[in-house]
């Protein structure tokens, strides 16, 4: 994976392109809804603001951020929809700006915290690289969610290596949170990045197979998209089952989308 800089300008970058998407907006737009079942436009900004904001707090003072996993108790599964719909009240100049001042501070956050460190969160404790991939995993699903809901088709970039490195990374999570014991053997998973080229894992000589183009294989991951509705081939039993489960975000199993719900 790129070093810590290149990782904290592409999540500069993914925001700016997301940032691009909602600024024009009229406030009656933020209400839009998107795929993801009960949030809006701006539900959806308000979880990423929501999400630096804590993802600072765990990377500039460890135990107030395990206080606030501790005050959450019973509703650690329910308060991110809790946070994004108080975010969604927001009027949405407010909203961006806290979006912005959130992410800058994360950056300057992560930059300054000491090599090696692990940062505590809602899972396994993580590297400072770890935190930034997911931040920009996530940045640009959510961004898919809200291109959706305008119906924008946006370029694939050379940004989503870093999401379908994650996407490969949490294999074994996706077969762990489904109450699956990972298989023991590596997968080789091949991928046509957006300039042609191959981006590849795994070993050469591997049984279980997935292949297809990166754009594909990261809609598959962030569950944004069907795997009916998309060209990755699976090549071995445990790679199909895989394809099925697959998850590159934390936290329970998501609803995913439906075959041909964006024919």
């Amino acid at each position: 994976m790129a070093d810590l800089e290149a990782l904290l300008n592409d999540f500069a970058e993914e925001c700016a392109d997301l940032e691009r998407l909602v600024t024009p907006l009229a406030q009656v737009d933020w209400a839009r809804t998107t795929p993801a079942t009960g949030w809006t436009i701006a539900h959806q900004i308000g979880h990423l603001a929501w999400t630096d904001e804590v993802a600072t707090i765990a990377a500039t003072d460890a135990d107030a951020f395990r206080k606030l996993l501790t005050e959450a108790g019973p509703r650690v599964l329910t308060f991110v929809d809790e946070a994004a719909e108080a975010a969604a009240s927001t009027p949405p100049a407010e909203l961006l700006d806290r979006w912005r001042r959130g992410r800058v501070a994360l950056t300057d956050a992560l930059r300054a915290t000491p090599v090696g460190v692990k940062l505590p969160w809602f899972g396994p404790p993580m590297s400072t690289a770890s935190m930034i991939t997911a931040r920009i995993m996530e940045t640009w699903a959510h961004g898919q969610d809200v291109a959706d809901s305008l119906g924008v088709t946006r370029p694939p970039t050379v940004r989503l290596r870093t999401v379908a490195h994650i996407g490969v990374r949490t294999r074994n999570f996706a077969y762990t949170v489904h109450g699956k014991t990972p298989p023991a053997e590596e997968f080789r998973v091949e991928l046509t990045a957006p300039d042609g080229t191959i981006w590849a894992w795994g070993p050469e000589d591997a049984a279980q197979r997935v292949i297809g183009p990166a754009l594909d294989f990261c809609l598959l991951v962030t569950q944004r998209r069907h795997p009916n509705d998309l060209a990755i081939e699976a090549r071995g039993d445990d790679a199909a089952e895989w394809l099925t489960i697959a998850q590159a975000f934390a936290g329970p199993t998501g609803e995913g989308r439906t075959a041909g719900q964006f024919d």
